[in-house]
This record gives C-alpha cells, sequence and structure tokens, in this order.
C-alpha cells in the first residue's frame, strides 16, 4: 500500500460452529498478514456471532479488533432486503464502520449499489451440489442455487481456492462482466507448534512405528471406503500396511454410511490395519500427520484441500486421488492413484517411499507472505 492510511478491511465470522474448515479458513487469512511487510498490512475488524468468540481470542495480529455482531436470519434478511431494496445483511454494518472491504459475504439479495466505495467481495468453496446433487436434498438444492446465483449478480468479487473451480463455474453459469473473479488458494498456518512428541503419541493412541493417515471428514465424496478395500486387498497378500483415520465418526445426514464403513472394517478382518482416532487435539493430529509415513487424501470431489495443504506446510508425503483440483495443488509433488481403484491405491501402498527427499514443496514462509498479498489484492 506504501501510504500513511492502512486500508480497512472487515472479516465476517459467521460460520455454522460445526464447520470448522470455515472457522480456520479465515483464522489463516488473518495469521498470513502477519507475514506481509508492515506498511502493507490493512487494519482488520472481525465481526463475530457471539458463538463463535473462542476462535476470536488467540489470533495474533496489530491491527485487529473484533466486534460481536448480531447477524440477520438468513429468511428474514432476505425478505426484508426484497422489501427494502437494500441489502440489510450488509446495511446497519457498512454504516458505522469506514470499510474499504468486507469478505466473505454469503447473501446478496440485492444490488449493493449504496456501497460503492466499499469491495464487497463473497467467497465459495465449490460446486460439489453439480457434480454430486445426490448429496444434497432438493430444498438445499433450490436455495443453494438461488443464493448462488443472486451472489454472482450482485456481489463485486467472487473468491475462489482454485483454478478448477473456477473452471466450473464458468462451465455451469454465465458470469457477469461486472463480477471479478479471483482464485486465492489457502495456505494451512502451522503455528510454532512443538513436533518431538510423536512417540509420546504413539503410545497414547497405540500406533504402529509405521503408518499412512486419512484426515477427512466422514463423508461419502471423501471416500474413505477406497482405502478400506485397498487394505483389505493387501491384508489378502499379507502386507503390514497400518492406516490412521481421524475425523468425527458421526454423519447426521446419512448414519448409515458410517456403519458401512466400520461393517467393511469388521467384514474384511481389517481392524488391525486401521486406527480409528476419531476427533482429536489439533496440536495431535498435526503431530501425528507429521510423524507419517505419507498422506493419503483419497477424496473424490474437493474446492481446494485442506488436509493437503496441512501436509505441504509440514513437508509431508501425499498420496493423492488424481482428480484435477489435486494435481492443481501439488503438480508433480504428488503421488496419484485413480480415484476410485482400490488395486491401483493398494499398489501405491505397499510400494510407497518418499522419492521427494525432506524438502517436498515450495517453502513455508513463502506460501504463506503470498497468500497475504493475494487477499489484500481482492481489494485494490
Amino acid at each position: 500500500m506504501g501510504n500513511s492510511r492502512r486500508k480497512k478491511i472487515g472479516i465476517v465470522f459467521n460460520f455454522s460452529g460445526s464447520w470448522l474448515g470455515g472457522v480456520y479458513y479465515v483464522q489463516n487469512i488473518i495469521k498470513a498478514l502477519n507475514y506481509i511487510k508492515d506498511e502493507d498490512k490493512p487494519e482488520i475488524i472481525i465481526f463475530y456471532k457471539k458463538e463463535l468468540v473462542n476462535f476470536t481470542e488467540n489470533i495474533e495480529y496489530p491491527y485487529l479488533k473484533t466486534i460481536e455482531w448480531q447477524f440477520v436470519n438468513p429468511y428474514k434478511g432476505f425478505l426484508l432486503s426484497w422489501v427494502l431494496r437494500k441489502n440489510v445483511f450488509l446495511d446497519s454494518l457498512l454504516n458505522e464502520h469506514n470499510l474499504d472491504g468486507i469478505y466473505p459475504v454469503y447473501d446478496h439479495p440485492v444490488s449493493n449499489k449504496n456501497f460503492k466505495n466499499t469491495t464487497i467481495a463473497a467467497w465459495f468453496p465449490d460446486l460439489q451440489h453439480k457434480f454430486y446433487p445426490n448429496y444434497f436434498n432438493k430444498l438445499n438444492l433450490v436455495l443453494r442455487e438461488y443464493r448462488l446465483k443472486l451472489l454472482l449478480k450482485n456481489a463485486d468479487v467472487l473468491v475462489l481456492s482454485s483454478q478448477d473451480v473456477a473452471s466450473h463455474f464458468n462451465k455451469f453459469y454465465k458470469i457477469p462482466e461486472k463480477l471479478k473473479i479471483h482464485v486465492m488458494p489457502f495456505v494451512s498456518i502451522i503455528d510454532n507448534w512443538n513436533f518431538d512428541n510423536i512417540n509420546d503419541l504413539k503410545a497414547k493412541y497405540k500406533l504402529p512405528e509405521e503408518y499412512f493417515m486419512v484426515s477427512n471428514q466422514f463423508y461419502v465424496h471423501k471416500n474413505h471406503i477406497t482405502v478400506l478395500k485397498a487394505l483389505s486387498i493387501l491384508k489378502k497378500k499379507n502386507k503390514n500396511i497400518h492406516v490412521v483415520l481421524t475425523g468425527k465418526m458421526e454423519h447426521y445426514k446419512n448414519p448409515a454410511f458410517i456403519e458401512s464403513l466400520k461393517k467393511e472394517i469388521e467384514t474384511n478382518n481389517i481392524a488391525n490395519m486401521v486406527s480409528l482416532l476419531g476427533v482429536i487435539p489439533r496440536e495431535d493430529q498435526l503431530s501425528i500427520m507429521k510423524g507419517a509415513k505419507a498422506i493419503i487424501q483419497p477424496s473424490l470431489f474437493e474446492g481446494w484441500s485442506t488436509v493437503i495443504e496441512d501436509a505441504k506446510s509440514l513437508q509431508v508425503p501425499v498420496i493423492a486421488s488424481n482428480i484435477d483440483v489435486h494435481k492443481e495443488q501439488m503438480e508433480d509433488r504428488g503421488v496419484y492413484f485413480k480415484a476410485t481403484d482400490e488395486l491401483d491405491l493398494a499398489s501405491v501402498l505397499s510400494n510407497f517411499s518418499n522419492q521427494f527427499g525432506e524438502t517436498i514443496f515450495e517453502s513455508y514462509e513463502k506460501r504463506v507472505v503470498d497468500l497475504g498479498y493475494n487477499f489484500i489484492s481482492i481489494f485494490k
């Protein structure tokens, strides 16, 4: 920026408390700003809903202010916006604070013509509903689509996490000329944790000396089943391969799915090849990742994989399904298998060795600095 006045950017902290991915995403952006030059650092104001206060308390940034905010109910907000012809999700917030930009804004029921001096930036993780509509009920599909079309019509900037997602938007929608598409791959910020406790954690969680790791939510498209089928193949070949899985073993939309995974383990007698750790502290998760032979990311669909970003920040090898976004994320630094081919994955696991050395990915500091400058460039 290079001038005396810092840009003032509002951050909307209005996530579901169960969606930690969204929370960590925003936290990491603010943390990345610590790595850029001081004269370029913007002033950040976090507007948070009360139940997320714990996620705002430990963010260290020199030009940070936090304000508890009463966000409008989405249904009520859309109705009032149409009646009053103004975006009530933003109106009082922007009138009280002289912001140069605000991010991420999900609700754009009407044009934001009253705030020409503020860049209103939206973020949409991916278009999973276009590829796997069966994962959504019909009402959710209709509401998601309608909300998205209003976003495209009324936002100033749409931030996406990958070129792959940008290509999907261009495939399924006509992008208005006035809407700027901004690609900003996120980076996992690894705080200064000590990773020397891996032996203690192996004892605590009863882990073997060598293991692979999957660290995804237990959703159908995360494709845990291919990993389990690969282990069944390796079991029959007497291959001593072990996989650690973390994540909440519940799926409120599809509880039968979790039971099907447990049944797969039981039927094929591979319980001794699998550690189901459930939800564990973030510090433990990252330490176990750091100690893994490799991270497995078997997902069938991603906007940009958080677990791959964790692995990149930790310089841990990744074995990933061969979908386009994973190739964009790692290029020739990843090991790939055919996404739904358990034979291919079994072969990769059986023959895996780290061919890349200790420094696999681009340096951590450069990636974080790039994220910080990429973010502030949204508001130029």
